[in-house]
């Protein structure tokens, strides 16, 4: 399927800082080579809706990190265009410009950093078709959702990632949350059933639940380093490592990607993944949302929702890239 890129929207936060207003010009100056550009910034879900649904059939490309691409995919998702390309029609193109600050689901996509460069892949890409997660109230995921040391983490680490943004180094907020969650937590007495099989039955206390599309949360750190966000399939990791030296261990291998060769924690592949408070209630932290006090949660993959745009020398097994139709990246 050939990507008309005649006509691009490019969505922005409507707030942006001066930092992200220049890297946004850089970014329009490359993809006026090859389209034309409108450039609408959004202020709240509302106009984001409004300005995708008023647009149908146009590529859009959001600028910004994983909560702004999480945003984008349930205005789609709410104007019923997901999933479209599974009934006959053509399924929704998405660009993403990672201005963000852990940009995360870009770094599974291989997409750079660089605003010139990114807008480049915009312009001369393959599309990938791209699964999301969906939980039983309709709630969306694009990356991760995770439940146990990383949502608490993620709690911990709000108002340092606040401070450290103002120099520059909200990224930082997230390695202080999880160093702190880490040091103190006793874990959670929960249950794991992924596609009938139970792979944590409330006897032992959980450290770590992982319900992964992408690969890394809190800027990086690598809960599901093999994921593939288009094998329509959820990578779930659950980890034991309760005792502190344990606990310690598995936060270091994580940020690694290594956390998957302990003994104490166990992976596999699912369609489907609920996981149970045998007592108690605990948090979902999902592409950075924090969701609580929940008792029971339950996800499914949805395969081939959207189509997102890729740098072109990607490689992803088993996966087939479908040219964009643009200026070359070569």
């Amino acid at each position: 399927m050939m990507v008309p890129m005649n006509r691009i929207l490019l969505i922005t936060n409507a707030a942006a800082g001066t930092a992200d207003e220049r890297a946004i010009e850089e970014a329009v100056e490359v993809l006026r080579e090859g389209a034309e550009v409108e450039v609408v910034g959004t202020r709240d879900e509302d106009e984001l809706l409004t300005t995708v649904a008023d647009r149908p059939g146009v590529p859009v490309v959001v600028a910004g990190g994983d909560g702004s691409l999480h945003a984008l995919v349930g205005a789609l998702d709410a104007l019923g265009r997901l999933g479209s390309e599974r009934d006959g029609a053509e399924a929704p193109v998405v660009g993403l410009l990672p201005l963000g600050t852990g940009n995360d689901f870009s770094r599974a996509l291989d997409l750079p950093r660089d605003p010139g460069e990114a807008a480049a892949v915009v312009l001369g890409g393959c599309t990938e078709p791209i699964d999301v997660v969906r939980d039983e109230t309709g709630g969306l995921v694009v990356n991760v959702a995770h439940v146990g040391v990383g949502a608490e983490a993620g709690e911990r680490a709000r108002p340092w990632k606040a401070r450290l943004s103002k120099v520059g180094l909200g990224v930082l907020g997230y390695a202080v949350g999880a160093v702190l969650a880490l040091f103190t937590t006793e874990g959670w007495r929960l249950t794991v059933v992924a596609d009938g099989l139970t792979i944590a039955g409330g006897g032992r206390r959980v450290l770590q639940v992982a319900v992964a599309n992408g690969r890394t949360i809190g800027g990086g750190a690598r809960i599901a380093p093999d994921s593939d966000a288009s094998d329509g399939l959820i990578d779930v990791a659950v980890s034991f490592a309760i005792g502190r030296a344990a606990r310690i261990r598995y936060g270091l291998a994580m940020r690694r990607g290594r956390h998957q060769e302990l003994d104490d924690v166990v992976r596999t592949r699912a369609r489907e993944v609920t996981v149970r408070a045998s007592n108690g209630t605990f948090t979902v932290n999902t592409d950075g949302e924090l969701s609580h006090p929940l008792r029971s949660r339950t996800w499914r993959v949805e395969p081939a929702a959207y189509r997102m745009l890729v740098p072109a020398r990607r490689s992803v097994p088993g996966q087939t890239l479908t040219p964009g139709h643009g200026r070359s990246t070569e």
